[in-house]
């Protein structure tokens, strides 16, 4: 799982997507894909004559991505732009890789081109709240994307139970390594998500801790989600506790990654159970070879395709079907929350790849016949 995310002057009538996709599963990236390339402008106004917003306008949906580095990511961004693209909607995206200013500074680029709605995949929590500030002062609503935006009088937030995907990932690796030595390589600081992650884990792991079977020996933060962090982390906790690690709970499939990358170096990888989260191909591969125990898998098609709905739901004006509430500490935001399923080696054909999420050839490729 993730938290938050400069450019001037307004693009007239252009449709700004970014196109390039890697799909590289891990910690691999989209080859430095950024703000947004063209999308072609027949195929936009054809489609966006379907969805007028209230005032009898097409809707222009703003989305802004925290970052495109990641497999995940770009399907995210594929997903929603098809799917906004079926119900008649024009989408202008903007990525920050990370940047918070970037971010800050692209959505209002989106606001000043006149969007309709906001949609924001935020990389802070906390300092994404300006642009839900600035949006409301143009009059446009905010919806928080896989990930919440704080301090806000946000209007609705779409995402998965992420506590529960914490919790997940804590009760497969406990399944596997019910005493011992534990490692958490956590995600980005400034993610809510990670924190909710966290929660999750610990709400399985805390019982254990007290009742003396578990002791957490190294729980560290992975600067925005970044493999390499996560991979420094997992060296540190293994010298620090010479290499007697009984489980890691990775709270994502890029921090599992960096994770079993130091367990390898040891001889350790494929001993030692290992969580994740995202089902990302290399992932995928690693369950499937017995490095990796388990991902857990949130269906971004439903996501994405629920994300497109919903703003254009709200560019009308519209009910959104929010029937959760979640506080992201200034207010019990109006909330939507999807499920997530856990998978491992016994169910992946099942879900990850029955769902066409990920190719069967493509995950076995390195398994023996």
């Amino acid at each position: 799982m993730k938290r938050w995310m400069k450019n001037s002057g307004i693009a007239a009538a252009a449709m700004v997507v970014a196109v390039s996709l890697t799909a590289c599963g891990g910690s691999k990236a989209s080859s430095g894909v950024e703000a947004s390339t063209p999308v072609k402008a027949a195929e936009t106004a054809a489609a966006a004559t379907k969805a007028p917003s209230k005032d009898g306008k097409k809707i222009v949906i703003g989305l802004s991505m925290d970052t495109l580095q990641e497999e995940r990511w770009q399907k995210d961004r594929d997903i929603f732009v098809e799917e906004a693209k079926k119900l008649g909607a024009e989408v202008n995206v903007q990525s920050a890789n990370s940047d918070d200013a970037k971010q800050i500074s692209q959505a209002e680029n989106l606001i000043s081109q006149g969007v309709n709605v906001l949609v924001v995949i935020p990389h802070n929590a906390d300092a994404s709240a300006a642009i839900v500030e600035k949006a409301h002062a143009a009059g446009i609503k905010v919806l928080s994307y896989d990930r919440l935006i704080t301090n806000s009088d946000l209007d609705i937030y779409l995402s998965f139970d992420n506590e529960k995907v914490g919790e997940m990932q804590a009760k497969a690796i406990v399944e596997k390594a019910p005493k011992g030595k534990y490692v958490l390589i956590e995600g980005a600081d400034t993610d809510n998500n990670a924190h909710l992650f966290q929660k999750g884990q610990m709400n399985i792991l805390d019982p254990l801790v007290k009742k003396g079977d578990i002791q957490i020996v190294f729980n560290q933060w992975s600067k925005d989600w970044n493999p390499a962090a996560a991979l420094a982390n997992m060296e540190n906790a293994l010298t620090a506790n010479k290499n007697q690690i009984d489980a890691v709970v990775a709270a994502n499939d890029g921090t599992a990654g960096g994770a079993i990358q130091a367990l390898t170096a040891q001889g350790l990888a494929g001993k030692i159970p290992v969580s994740g989260q995202d089902a990302e191909l290399a992932a995928a591969q690693r369950i499937v070879e017995g490095t990796q125990t388990m991902t857990v898998y949130k269906p971004i098609k439903k996501l994405a395709t629920k994300a497109a709905e919903i703003a254009i739901k709200m560019a009308k004006g519209e009910d959104t079907g929010a029937d959760k509430k979640v506080n992201n500490k200034k207010m019990d935001v109006p909330s939507i929350l999807l499920e997530p399923i856990a998978v491992n080696k016994d169910n992946i054909d099942s879900t990850v790849i029955a769902d066409g999420f990920q190719k069967k050839e493509d995950v076995y490729k390195n398994v023996k016949k």
